[in-house]
């Protein structure tokens, strides 16, 4: 869920407020002046939980593998190899 700067209009206090993209903040917490709160103008961060960063293992594997592939190309092509 992103998270969005948010200052009031009235007491200039900021603060950063959870929400959808379709939602908007409202009231202040400090003031209680209503409709005061006015989005910053920045991008939004994402918090996410359920990312999972690529292991290192993982990758070495594909990578082997792949090469492993291309090497026994080369190997049947030596082997098919005539020299003219």
């Amino acid at each position: 869920m992103p998270r969005y700067n948010y200052k009031c209009s009235n007491c200039e206090h900021e603060r950063v407020i959870f929400h959808l993209i379709s939602e908007t903040a409202g009231d202040c917490a400090e003031c209680g002046q209503p409709k005061a709160l006015v989005k910053q103008l920045t991008s939004p961060l994402y918090v996410t939980r359920h990312t999972k960063a690529p292991v290192v293992g993982e990758i070495t594997k594909d990578y082997i593998e792949q090469n492993r592939e291309l090497l026994e190309e080369e190997k049947t092509k030596r082997e098919t190899y005539e020299p003219t």
